[in-house]
Parts: C-alpha cells; sequence; structure tokens
C-alpha cells in the first residue's frame, strides 16, 4: 500500500487531523536516546528507518480499530507513548506505522478503599504522582524519566522507580490493566489484590516492549504519602565489595529502605563533587512511611553500617541527591557530549549477592583494556533485593572516526559489559528494557526458555506486526 493511501485510511479510523506524514513528525515520533543516536542527531545524521506517518489514537476503540486495519494489511507498527527510550525500542520498520498513545491521558479513578489509581496510557507520570500527593497519596514509583515517562510505557518496559527498594518495580504495582492484541482484540485484566486461576496474564504485558499488545489503561496500587517522616543517611564505604557486602546485611535483616544507592569512587569523584573521602564510595539510604518504621529502619542500618567503619556524613548529601535526581532529563536535547567529542551512556545489569562484585571487578578490569578510548567508566547500585542488586555502570568514549563509527564502538563496549555479566550468571537488562540493541544477547540471556518467547508471538500476533526487533532474533 503506498503511504497516500495508508494515511487517508487510518485518518478514516481516527481523523485526518490525527496522522502525522511529515519527515519532522515521524522523526520525532522515532527518537531514541541511546547514546550513540543522541551523537548521530548532534552531527546532523538520522541514521534511523522512516514510519510512514505517526497515528494520535484518543480511545481504546480507536487502537482497536487502527490495529485490525494494520493487521489485515499486515503493516509494521510500533507502540509508543512518552518517547523517553534509551534502548531504540520505539525505533520504527521503514514504511511501518508508529501508533502514538500520548494523548490517551486521562486520570480515571483514584479508589481510596481498595488503594489503586487507574489510568490512561498517555498520562504522564510527573503529573500523576502530583496529583496523588495532593490527596495524601503515592504510587511510589519514581524513574529518573519522571519528568518524560508516560504510563503505557513504564509497564511496556518494566520500568523501576528511584524508590524500589521499598514499593518495588512497576511488575509489583501494577493492580489491573486493559490492553489491545495485535488484531484489535481488547483485553482486560480485572483489579484485585491476588488470583489463583493460572498464570498471571499481566505479565504478558509487563516488559513486553509492545511486542504482544498495546496497553492502554493501567491500574497501579497506591499508598499513604509520608515525606515528613523520612530518615535520611550518607555514609563513606571503603570499597565497592564492602559497600555491596553492607547493602546485602541490610536487606538481609529484612531493612526495607526506600532508597539504597551505593556510587562507586569514580562517580563520587566524576558527577558528585568528590564529597566522599577519597577512595571511599558513598552510600545513600532514605526511609519513609509510618515514623515508626523509618526510626526502627534507621537505627537499625546503624547499627549494620557500625561494623564496616563507615564516614558519617549525615542527611545532606541524600537531600542534594532528591533535589537533582532527576536533573539529566533537562539535557537530553542537548549536545553537550557532542560538543565535547564523547559518546556517553550507561547500562544497568543485575546479578546475585554471590557474583554483583565479581561482574563489577571484571568490567572495570576489561574494558579500559578492550576499548581504548574510554574515558569515564563506573557503576553504582541503586535497586536492592534479598538475592541481589543491579549495576548501574555508566561511561563515555572518545569519538575517533566521526559519526559513523560510533555506533561499532558503542556495540563494542556494550558487549564486554553484557559478556561479564552473562558469564557470571547475571541478567543483561535490569529496568530500560532490552529495546533493540540487546535483542541479539537474548538467547544467552533466556536460555531453553527463550523458544516460549516465539510461541508467544505466534499465539498473539501471528502475522508479527508488532515491534519488530525487541526481544525476538528474527528467523529467516
Amino acid at each position: 500500500m503506498n503511504k497516500e493511501a495508508l494515511v487517508q485510511e487510518l485518518g478514516k479510523i481516527v481523523g485526518a487531523d490525527r496522522v502525522s506524514d511529515s519527515e519532522q513528525a515521524v522523526l520525532d515520533a522515532a527518537k531514541d536516546y541511546i547514546g550513540y543516536r543522541r551523537y548521530e542527531r548532534d552531527d546532523k545524521k538520522y541514521w534511523v528507518p522512516r514510519a510512514a506517518c505517526v497515528v494520535h489514537p484518543q480511545s481504546t476503540e480507536q487502537v482497536a480499530e487502527v490495529l485490525k486495519y494494520l493487521n489485515d494489511k499486515k503493516i509494521d507498527v510500533v507502540p509508543r507513548t512518552g518517547g523517553s527510550s534509551v534502548t531504540r525500542g520505539i525505533e520504527p520498520r521503514q514504511d511501518g506505522v508508529i501508533l502514538d498513545g500520548s494523548d490517551m491521558n486521562e486520570i480515571i479513578e483514584v479508589n481510596e478503599e481498595d488503594m489503586y489509581v487507574t489510568a490512561k496510557c498517555g498520562t504522564p507520570m510527573e503529573y500523576l504522582e502530583g496529583y496523588l500527593n495532593k490527596m495524601g497519596y503515592t504510587t511510589g514509583h519514581f524513574p529518573q524519566s519522571l519528568p518524560l515517562a508516560q504510563v503505557g510505557g513504564l509497564l511496556a518496559t518494566r520500568s523501576i522507580g528511584q524508590f524500589s527498594t521499598l514499593y518495588g518495580g512497576i511488575e509489583d504495582l501494577v493492580v489491573g490493566l486493559e490492553a489491545v492484541l495485535a488484531d484489535g482484540s481488547v483485553i482486560r485484566i480485572k483489579n484485585v489484590p491476588r488470583r489463583s486461576v493460572g498464570p498471571d496474564l499481566r505479565h504478558l504485558f509487563i516488559g513486553s516492549e509492545g511486542l504482544l499488545g498495546f496497553i492502554t489503561e493501567a491500574s497501579v496500587k497506591i499508598f499513604k504519602y509520608m515525606p515528613e517522616n523520612r530518615w535520611m543517611k550518607a555514609y563513606g564505604i571503603k570499597g565497592m565489595k564492602n559497600g555491596l557486602a553492607l547493602i546485602r546485611d541490610i536487606m538481609v535483616a529484612g531493612y526495607k529502605p526506600a532508597v539504597v544507592r551505593l556510587h562507586d569512587p569514580l562517580e563520587v569523584a566524576d558527577q558528585m563533587g568528590g564529597v566522599a573521602p577519597e577512595g571511599h564510595c558513598m552510600l545513600l539510604l532514605l526511609a519513609e512511611g509510618p515514623a515508626g518504621i523509618t526510626k526502627a529502619t534507621g537505627e537499625g542500618i546503624e547499627e549494620l553500617a557500625s561494623k564496616y567503619d563507615p564516614v558519617d556524613m549525615g542527611a545532606k548529601p541524600v537531600e542534594n541527591w532528591l533535589v537533582h535526581r532527576n536533573d539529566v532529563c533537562d539535557d537530553m536535547d542537548k549536545p553537550k557530549f557532542y560538543d565535547m567529542g564523547v559518546v556517553a551512556d550507561t547500562c544497568e545489569i543485575s546479578g546475585n549477592w554471590s557474583e554483583i562484585g565479581n561482574i563489577y571487578d571484571a568490567v572495570l578490569e576489561r574494558l579500559p583494556r578492550e576499548i581504548e578510548n574510554v574515558v569515564f567508566l563506573g557503576g553504582h547500585s541503586s535497586h536492592s533485593y534479598m538475592q541481589g542488586t543491579n549495576i548501574y555502570f555508566q561511561f563515555a568514549f572518545t569519538v575517533t572516526e566521526g559519526a559513523q563509527s560510533v555506533e561499532g564502538d558503542y556495540m563494542k563496549l556494550i558487549g564486554i559489559i553484557l559478556d561479564e555479566t552473562l558469564k557470571r550468571g547475571g541478567s543483561i537488562a535490569h529496568h530500560h528494557g532490552s529495546g533493540k540493541y540487546r535483542t541479539q544477547f537474548m538467547p544467552r540471556e533466556h536460555g531453553s526458555s527463550y523458544p516460549l518467547m516465539y510461541r508467544l508471538k505466534e499465539a498473539m500476533d501471528p502475522n508479527h506486526i508488532l515491534n519488530k526487533g525487541v526481544l525476538l532474533v528474527e528467523e529467516n
């Protein structure tokens, strides 16, 4: 089908004014913030496939009609909402369609008795959180992308928030949801506290990155909002493995502070003003909730920390982090790294306590040895569990041969991080999602369970129109 006919037919479903096919509209909707794409854009290189158009539905019914039409015509489609992807997850196929749910922006219900809020997929998370705060509630979900992110994308990427050690990831917060399958079927999973009636069907969509359906609505838990009861403390800790051991002690002892962040000496020196003593990591801790719980949590952590010869830095570093934790969103479209001649980015992995320190050490030893143009490499732990934690590596490398070289250099660097993680039984993506740049590593990540992903795809999207390139290595 030619582009003009496609645009006209989609316009009949959603309205002609809700289908955009200009070059700029298509590029804006496909914009991704992975490090090498940012550099390429700053260099005026737009090396992404061009969708035929962007469709802006206003309702679940319109999403269903659009998907049914595209499925009948076997036209590729990429679901999108907030556009804060850092994994190439929303880049389209050439001449496909981007289905942008960001205009489906509505808080449908705040249920104060059953303690959940229901919102449409395009509802900005920052707005939703502010709305709830005024009512005395919180979702407990604060991704770093909070100023940009919207509800649908947070579910689709299996997002995590900065207070996750207390509240959990998005998968722990979702009560029920609505989604549309590739053929236009509307699926509703009801809001109940727990069920024992077969597999949990919510998880077909949470983390599916648009591969299996388009999430149109979600209900998530709410909690009493009590920031006045917060306990905060920062420590200087000698050595990353010591810091990780202390975090393990905190988790195993049963304490659940909302924030547990261990920044290595490289991050402390380069990004946090060197506030910890030289050579020390900085551990940031915050507990919230009822006053009695935060007091007991603080006292318990202080007792555990005393065994590690910590440097007590008080609450100020945590207060400073709270103010500036999402500042990165202000710079996403600024060419500051391009102007420095570098590509900068992050890569978040996870592992068990027995291996996470070894993963960190292996990456810091191997990567500078094999990637000569690396100019910064550091990391932090920011989401912890009874079994282990994550490492959020941050890196920068100089561009040596122009924009055409950055993707190759980037993927070589990323390959080292993911290889060292997989060799030690870790997971190659903790919370950004796989997107399209990590797909080649999926067979190693999933092992013998990987064929189940293909079976799900065949059952739910047999024409394979939804977000080709994420999660599944394409078969010839």
